[in-house]
This record gives structure tokens, sequence and C-alpha cells, in this order.
């Protein structure tokens, strides 16, 4: 491995030892200089900065570090862009929340010190609490801007910092570069303000978790199904993190009476000791859950992440439990969220969904058999809300969600929510339950009416600055040489999110995609077959999103036909060299 100091690294490094920041920072970056030169690499060879779901990074010293100079410079930055935008404001106002992570509750004090240090209004959250009820706390208090301390599902030793607008959504262009911008002003540690203002620190709690939960019980669709399947049993948990109170809760307030948990994962901690990872799409994270399903007869079991915010599910296929994909969950869920608005003649005409680009195309079909509206829009929740933020008063969004096992319903929330989610996953499971049927079985008829959609997904890590430089590499490769053919298929169509050209390379016509530029590769070939390249926003790999498309003729056939997509999706990795 390479430990040869840069001098831009050094540089920086010593501008820290010269600067004013405390001893103990000191010591440490005198530590990584005298013994551990790769350490020091890596924690400053960059700055943090927003990505996809805003700051993220590994705990400790450094300019590429979660720490308190990183957390307040951010803070500073956007308070100063805040003021420049909302100069006619005779209170600016944030709000802000955190999850069960190490160090969260310290990070969100400082966060609330450097605001109200800067004459804005804070309204702190006094425990942790979900992130989707920040984005309603912001609405709900009227705020201009707000911030999470969460790293989502990453592993322990990372934090983040979710930065938000007054709509309630996640920063997007250009607001997410500019504020960067007013962060990397900052030239000392001096300018950024610490010394808070407790008169402008308000702290709050259960009286916002009432008005949120009151909200998402309206979202019910069918109470009178929950009355008769009230002893549908589910297991549920938070697997250590903030969803440990709320989606009990509203889960028992639909009307759900066999709720259980799991003792051991219901304690929040953030060094997870229960699991290896605290993220619902990997299957080792349920573990537990699945055992105490199996060991009370459950019929359904959800997994939140650390911050609240995306869901897992597992549901039964005979003794045994299956877990379903984001893109299954996310389609069942608006399957029967839609087939009830229009059982409801709740449907106008001026309804709609949202998906991302490489969520599956499944859900496009489901809205088209019901003549609702739908939108792509590129990964990243903040998308969403966008959308919802610029059809606001005009039309009305129903639902929508991301195949990275993050759902919402209703629009009074501007990112994706698993208190909601769990609630309406539920709701979908009794349904379904009601009409003899389980989950894994309304998804199968569900592939006999709109075609077996098989979706896969695969992340190559590669960490540190050598593996982000391999990453952007490889994308490089991509675009210089793409594949021909994919799975037996003639490749039709490549869209280049970054150029914003989509090829149509039948005929050689180029045309514009209507979307922010990203560095997102999409390969689509003859058969249907989508192939979606990009690498993550918040963590150090590239994701290879694979969605194929058969046909079900009947749901006997579903053993046959699934092995067939999986083979054929194993050849096509394969031919990617992965």
């Amino acid at each position: 491995m390479n430990t040869t100091i840069e001098p831009e690294i050094l540089e920086k490094a010593k501008f820290w030892l010269d600067g004013n920041y405390d001893e103990d920072t000191k010591k440490s970056i005198r530590q990584m200089m005298d013994n551990d030169p790769q350490e020091l690499i890596e924690s400053f060879y960059r700055d943090l900065e927003f990505g996809t779901g805003g700051l993220r990074g590994i705990m400790g010293v450094g300019s590429n570090r979660m720490n308190k100079y990183t957390v307040g410079a951010a803070t500073q930055g956007f308070s100063n862009y805040l003021k420049a935008n909302f100069p006619d404001v005779d209170q600016i106002q944030v709000a802000i929340a955190y999850d069960s992570r190490n160090n969260s509750p310290y990070f969100a004090q400082i966060t609330a010190d450097v605001f109200s240090a800067n004459g804005i209004k804070v309204y702190l959250f006094e425990g942790l609490r979900p992130t989707p009820e920040l984005s309603f706390a912001i609405r709900h208090f009227g705020c201009q801007g707000g911030i999470v301390i969460t790293a989502s599902h990453n592993p322990k030793e990372y934090n983040g910092y979710k930065a938000y607008w007054d709509d309630g959504g996640q920063l997007i262009s250009p607001h997410d570069k500019l504020v960067i911008e007013e962060v990397n002003k900052i030239e000392s540690v001096d300018a950024i303000r610490f010394d808070g203002n407790t008169d402008l620190i308000e702290s709050i709690g259960e009286e916002i978790d009432r008005i949120y939960l009151d909200r998402i019980k309206e979202l019910s669709l069918s109470p009178e199904v929950i009355k008769r399947q009230k002893g549908f049993k589910i297991v549920f948990t938070p697997i250590h993190g903030t969803g440990v109170d709320l989606v009990p809760q509203i889960l028992k307030e639909f009307g759900f009476e066999a709720v259980y948990g799991v003792d051991e994962q219901d304690v929040s901690d953030g060094n997870f000791p229960t699991v290896i990872s605290p993220n619902p799409e990997e299957p080792a994270a349920l573990e537990m859950a699945i055992q105490k399903a199996k060991s009370i007869q459950a019929d359904l079991v959800m997994a939140t992440d650390p911050d609240a915010d995306r869901v897992g599910i597992a549901v039964r296929n005979g003794d045994d439990f299956i877990l379903l994909n984001g893109n299954q969950a996310a389609s069942l869920m608006i399957y029967y969220i839609l087939t009830k608005w229009k059982e409801n003649k709740k449907l106008t005409g001026q309804e709609y969904i949202v998906k991302t680009i490489v969520t599956s195309e499944l859900l496009v079909d489901i809205a088209k058999k019901n003549n609702v509206e739908y939108f792509d829009v590129l990964t990243g929740f903040k998308y969403i809300a966008d959308i919802i933020k610029n059809l606001e008063g005009k039309k009305t969004f129903i639902g929508g969600g991301e195949e990275s096992y993050g759902y919402l319903v209703g629009d009074f929330v501007r990112d994706k929510d698993a208190v909601i989610s769990c609630a309406m996953i539920a709701e979908t499971a009794a349904w379904a339950h009601d009409k003899g049927l389980g989950m894994l079985e309304l998804l199968k008829q569900i592939y006999v009416e709109f075609g077996f959609y098989k979706e896969k997904l695969i992340s190559v890590v590669r960490k540190g600055k050598s593996g982000a430089e391999e990453i952007q590499q490889m994308m490089t490769d991509f675009r210089a040489n793409p594949p021909q053919s994919l799975g037996g298929s003639d490749m039709m169509q490549i869209k280049d999110y970054q150029s914003s050209i989509c090829t149509d390379l039948k005929t050689g016509q180029q045309t514009t995609i209507d979307l922010p530029k990203s560095n997102v590769l999409q390969f689509f070939t003859v058969d249907g077959s989508k192939i979606s390249v990009r690498p993550s926003g918040t963590e150090p790999k590239i994701k290879f999103y694979f969605g194929l498309k058969g046909h079900l003729a009947q749901v006997e056939d579903y053993d046959h036909v699934n092995e067939e997509l999986d083979q054929k999706i194993n050849n096509i990795v394969k031919e990617l060299g992965l």
C-alpha cells in the first residue's frame, strides 16, 4: 500500500496543528504523522462532501472524518447560506434530530449550538427520533431548514449529517453545492461560532410524535380488514435504532394487536451488538427477527435501519420465511394502495406515483393499469421530494419509493419513511391474508398479471482514496467500451446521465435526458433487460442493478421461471466480469 504522504495532505494536517483546534485533536494528528501515515492520508486527502445523503464519513480526526470541526463547519456554512437565502424572514428556524449512533447526541448538540450562535432558532428533539419525523417537523414548524445526525445503515464507525430545506426534503442542486461553497469559504476554525445561545434552542418531543402519528393513521385504507385481522402476527425489530418506539405504536394504533419485538435488538445501541451491519437489505440483519417469527408462528417480519427511514421485510413461505427485496415490497404496497384507491373511487386522474430510475419497471405497469401517472427520478429520495414540491396543489402524490428499501405514502413527509411504510406494509399483508393469501402468493399473482420482474443488486466495495479512483476508472471504461450484448440479447439503448444523452444503438439517434446530470449508466437490451451502474454517493462502492422481465403464465410456474431469470442474471454478471 502506498504510504507516501502528498504535500497537499501534509499541508492540510499541519494547518490543523497550527489552528485553534483542541489538544486531543492535535495529539491524534501527531500520532498519525509519526506512526500511521496511511491513516493520515485517509483522514486528510479530501474534505467530506454532500452526496445523495448529505455528509457522511468515519468518525475521527481530520477533514475527511466526522468530528466537531467538520460538523461545525458544515453547520456554519449552512447557517450563512440560510441567512443569505431568507433575508426577509424575521426569525430563521431549523429542526434537528439524531439517531442511536455513537456520538449522535454530541454532534446534534454541536449543530444546535452553531445554529443558535448564528441567531437561528433551533427545535432540537429531546431524544433519538426517526429521520422522517425530522422532515415532518420542518414542515410543521415552518422551518427554513433542518439537520438529522445519522449514517443510516453504514457500519458502526460511521456517522453523518443530512441537511434539509424548507420543504422538508433533503438538499438538492443548486442548494447542496452552494452550501458546500459556503463551507469551503470558512478558511479557519475561528470562523465557526461554537458558543450556543440556549435561549434559541427549544426541546421538542412527544407532542410532535402525537401529531405525526395522527397523520399516519389517516393513511389507513382498510380499517375494517384490520379489525378482522387484528390477531395477524407481526415481528418487528428496529435493529438497535430509532424505530423502537414509534413503529410498534403506529402498528397498534392501526389496530394490530399481535406485534412482537426482538428484546435483544430493542436496545438502542450505536455499536449494533447483535448484527454485523444494521442494514435491512442484508439477510443477516433479520435473522433474529425471523427466528422469533418462526417460534411464534408469525406471518410478517419487518426491520428498520438505525434512523428508521428504510424497512426490510420477510414473509411466510410455508413453514419458512423468505426475504423480499425493495422492488418487491414497493410493488406489493403500491399495488395494494392503487387497488384500494380505485375501489374507494378516490382516483380522479390527477394522482401520481414516483420511483427512481434503478427501481423496478413493475411499478410503472401497475400505475398504467390504474391510469395513474408516474415519474422517474434519479437515485436519492430528495428527487422524489422535489417532484412532490413542484406538483403541490396541482396533483396528488399517492406514494413511491426506491429499490433500496425506502418508501413513502402521502405527502406530509418529504423523505422515505419506515414508520409509514411499516404501517402500510402491515396493512397490505393483512389485506392479502383477509383474501386467503400470503404476501408471497399475492406477489406471484401480480407477476402473472404484469410479468415476472426479477431484480438483483451487486455492490463492489472499494475503500479509501485508491478505491475511489478505481471506481471512477470502472465508469470511464464502461463509457469508452460499453457491452454490445448482455444475456444473449443485443444492446438496444444506452442512457448516460452524466452527459444527459440517450443513444439508440439501432438508429444511432441521440436524445436528451431531461433529468439532472448524474454519474449513472444504463444499458437496455432488446429483450427488455435493464442494467444500471452507479457509484454510491454515500458509501465506498459501485452498484450494479440488474432488472429482467420474464413471462409467468400461472403461479405454479413460479419456481421454474424464477430459476431461469436467476441463471440469466448470473450469466450477465459473468459477462461484466463482476
